[in-house]
């Protein structure tokens, strides 16, 4: 369809007092002050007027009147150019500094790989040497060449020690984050660009694991340390950190002694704990430097018996130096060096804690991703739903997160004790009679329970299944591997009235899973979404009642192109009103990926797979993915599942039993669909995910835009857009809003383009579960009814301007909406109806 542009207005230069614009015509309109002043008005409440609110706005505003409806809709045309041009302008700025930037940091990145060329051609000169005029002291020499020594760690008890360890701390960190101390290499899979978060290395060859990354984010770099210096805010693994001594250096830096606990990721490995010295200065180029090493000793926190439970891991030279960049903003460098005592955990598991990409992923590059998540806050561009601020729905992922570890790790100094096994070894039952369900900030809406709280937790070994294709499904297919019982039992505890807890009454889940979205983050790699299930009692006098359930999830870690990314589905149970200080009891799933033991099989990339055609409609670069059979694929992963149940004292032993019940009835689900989306066991009904190239995708944009034509006598697409594989992103970005429903009694959406998404403020997942008439009000329904079977009969119909509904229950207003059957080309069979809205813009 093509697109009318409005020319490009001039403003006089003469007249403070008047502004002329262009017409259609070629003629110049004067506009007033007073009439630009009233035009602004409506600009910013409504950039697109309909043609019925720009004739209401000419009846309101005498000063209007000698105005045509034409030159106002030229105006608003011109005013959105120059909008437009304004926003270009200031992206192109913003992308010239980042730019910069990062053309610095590759020169830096770039004369530091010159210094370890050069480094690396001196010992290997000194070695052939060596080889040469002594056979025998080549071993040791190759050893000190290649060895990274290991850094001894010795107590310091008195403030001249601390600081001369510190010094000691600083130089050694300034050298790996800057120099050659460590042998870096390329993050797999993280190439760096202006649209990248950063630069990312990992080491090879070197004492511990160590991980690196720089970056420009646009924050001072005293608010950057203020927020990487609370690292319970940003490390969702961090259970504790706390400060027991702080003094000043003499040297205008700070000292500071540290405690801090680390939740193990499963049950099948202990927690750990770092006792660490850390160092905060500011040089003489005005860099910021926040370095951190463990100390020896003991160093056991405040509860020696509780500090039992842990295994102390050590901390080498890492930190943050933060330099001040021009024109605004921060670049950057983060290094962290552990050595997370593997030997403590099963051989299994080892791989995990030996892993580089592992400890890059879960705090190395989510360092970086949160301030800069931080900083594209703080720019006021962030829009989330259900009106929540962006720090409100951030506390609630966090609370989800720590109140997961806290079921899976289950700590004693919490309360938690193991109940006796049933002779089963594969389901732990922990009780902890001790805990309340604590709201965030308000103990009066706290609820406590007369017995308490119980997790029913496993773990097991997944063989050739990618993790984040499983925790796809699982978000996507609840009904296939949950109990709405279950949910139903967790949920009424957070509910007052007749049904709720522990007397509710039994309830059917209709098979309606709505995922309402509240937030992400920038790079989209965790969602925060409200889950709603649709239920109806059984009892026959409420069996109209709604009994919906509603959901607070978290998932994370769905991109399969993140190496060493740790995939995961939290949620618990919420209020319908969606509290800010809502209690919330958190269940869920994690998986964690284990690295190959062969180079091959850690950078092989399986095919994406899932089971429906609306999910898998997802624009975007097409990869092409080398095919892995069974026989030469290795992945591992460890899944690891926790849910939590409230229960009264005298029902305890039951509460027990059906907990573990259910987790083994999830796990053989889980078990099952590992089995259909494995590549060594592709179950024939599954085929790979579609991609913006796919044969049915492609198909399906093909049907629509040829029966536009073939109905309306107009191109829906440009002409020089339809042809080959094109067809779909162009409608993919069609700024009409498209949407394609079912032929069926009760009409439901299998297709809408981004700016359909937009406007029903839903996903393609959710976008199967809307109906038909849950879009529109009365009068869209009279309207819609009316025209239906003149839609049937000619194929096409055009509906007047009017109102529908987002899944939000927000007002869109469209100015015009045409309907067209969509025909099965081959087949000449309508296969379902398709939907435009123009116009359209949130009242």
């Amino acid at each position: 369809m093509a697109m009318a542009v409005a020319p490009q207005h001039r403003e006089s230069s003469s007249s403070g007092s008047l502004n002329k614009h262009l017409t259609d015509n070629g003629k110049y309109v004067r506009y007033t002050s007073e009439q630009v002043e009233a035009l602004e008005r409506v600009y910013a409440e409504c950039p697109k007027p309909s043609s019925l609110r720009r004739q209401q706005l000419i009846r309101e505003c005498p000063i209007l009147a000698n105005i045509e409806p034409k030159q106002i809709k030229v105006w608003f045309q011109n005013r959105r150019c120059r909008e437009k041009q304004r926003k270009e302008s200031s992206r192109l700025q913003t992308v010239n500094r980042k730019l910069t930037a990062m053309n610095k940091l590759l020169m830096e990145e770039n004369d530091r790989l010159q210094k370890q060329v050069s480094q690396l051609v001196c010992e290997n000169g000194f070695m052939q040497q060596q080889l040469q005029t002594a056979p025998a002291a080549a071993d040791a020499s190759c050893d000190s060449a290649v060895t990274t020594p290991q850094h001894s760690l010795r107590d310091a008890n008195n403030p001249a020690g601390l600081l001369s360890l510190a010094e000691e701390t600083l130089a050694e960190f300034l050298s790996k984050a800057t120099g050659t101390a460590v042998d870096w290499v390329q993050m797999p899979g993280m190439k760096p660009g202006p649209d990248s978060v950063g630069i990312f290395a990992i080491s090879q060859r070197c004492s511990g694991v160590a991980a690196r990354a720089c970056g420009l984010v646009s924050l001072e770099p005293t608010k950057l340390a203020e927020i990487l210096k609370d690292r319970q805010s940003w490390f969702r693994d961090c259970r504790n950190l706390e400060v027991f001594t702080m003094f000043p250096a003499g040297n205008g830096g700070t000292i500071e002694l540290l405690y801090s606990q680390i939740y193990a990721p499963t049950t099948l490995a202990p927690a750990r704990d770092f006792w660490t010295l850390r160092y905060t200065i500011s040089l003489e180029n005005g860099s910021l430097v926040v370095c951190e090493r463990s100390l020896s000793g003991s160093g056991a926190g405040p509860n020696a018996a509780a500090a039992a439970q842990f295994v102390r891991a050590e901390m080498l030279p890492s930190g943050y130096l933060i330099r001040p960049c021009e024109g605004g903003g921060s670049i950057i460098h983060i290094v962290d060096h552990l050595n997370l005592q593997a030997w403590s955990v099963p051989e299994v598991l080892r791989p995990l804690y030996e892993s580089s990409k592992a400890v890059a992923q879960k705090v190395t590059i989510t360092a970086l991703r949160h301030v800069r998540q931080i900083a594209h806050e703080t720019s006021g561009e962030v829009v989330y739903g259900l009106g929540r601020q962006p720090a409100v729905l951030r506390t609630f992922s966090q609370r989800l997160s720590r109140g997961f570890n806290d079921a899976i790790n289950g700590f004693n100094d919490d309360g938690w004790s193991l109940m006796n096994s049933d002779g089963a070894e594969d389901v732990i039952i922990a009780v902890n009679t001790t805990k309340n369900l604590i709201s965030a900030n308000n103990p009066a809406h706290s609820l406590s329970f007369l017995g308490g709280i119980l997790c029913a937790k496993a773990s097991m070994l997944l063989q050739n299944v990618p993790p984040a294709v499983l925790v796809r499904f699982l978000r996507e297919h609840r009904s296939e591997w949950a109990d709405f019982s279950v949910d139903a039992y967790s949920a009424a505890s957070l509910k007052a009235g007749s049904y709720a807890y522990p007397g509710m009454r039994s309830m059917r889940f209709t098979g309606s899973q709505i995922i309402m979205p509240l937030g992400h983050t920038i790079e989209q790699e965790e969602l925060l979404e409200v889950i709603r299930l649709e239920g109806h009692s059984f009892a026959q006098e409420d069996a109209f009642v709604s009994r919906d359930i509603h959901l607070l999830q978290i998932c994370s870690g769905i991109d399969e192109n993140a190496v060493g990314a740790c995939s995961e589905l939290v949620f618990a149970p919420i209020d319908e009103m969606f509290p800010d200080d809502a209690p919330l009891l958190p269940s869920g799933f994690r998986v964690i990926p284990l690295e190959s033991k062969t180079k091959d099989a850690q950078e092989a990339l399986t095919t994406n797979r899932t089971l429906d055609l609306t999910s898998s409609l997802e624009v975007g670069p097409v990869t092409n993915h080398a095919s892995v059979d069974g026989s030469s694929c290795h992945l591992r992963s460890v899944l690891t599942i926790a849910f939590q149940f409230p229960f009264e004292s005298n029902l305890q032993d039951n509460v027990a039993t059906m907990a573990r019940q259910y987790v083994r009835s999830v796990i053989s689900s889980v078990q099952r669909v590992a089995t259909a989306i494995s590549p060594s066991g592709l179950n024939p009904a599954l085929g790979p995910k579609l991609s913006a190239g796919s044969p049915e995708a492609l198909t399906l944009a093909h049907w629509i835009c040829q029966s536009y034509c073939y109905h309306l006598g107009a191109e829906l697409l440009r002409s020089d857009s339809v042809g080959g594989d094109s067809v779909l992103k162009h409608l993919w970005h069609h700024p009409d809003a498209i949407l394609c429903c079912s032929l069926e009694a009760l009409p439901v959406f299998i297709f809408a383009n981004q700016a359909g998404l937009d406007m029903l403020e839903t996903t393609l997942v959710a976008l199967q579960d809307i109906t038909l008439d849950k879009i529109f009000d009365e009068s869209g329904h009279k309207a819609l009814f009316t025209d239906f079977a003149k839609l049937m009969q000619q194929g096409f119909a055009c509906l007047p301007a009017g109102i529908c509904m987002s899944t939000m229950g927000r007002n869109v207003s469209y100015e015009q909406a045409v309907s067209w059957k969509v025909l099965a080309a081959e087949e000449n069979t309508v296969h379902c109806i398709a939907f435009s809205f123009v116009n359209w813009s949130f009242l």
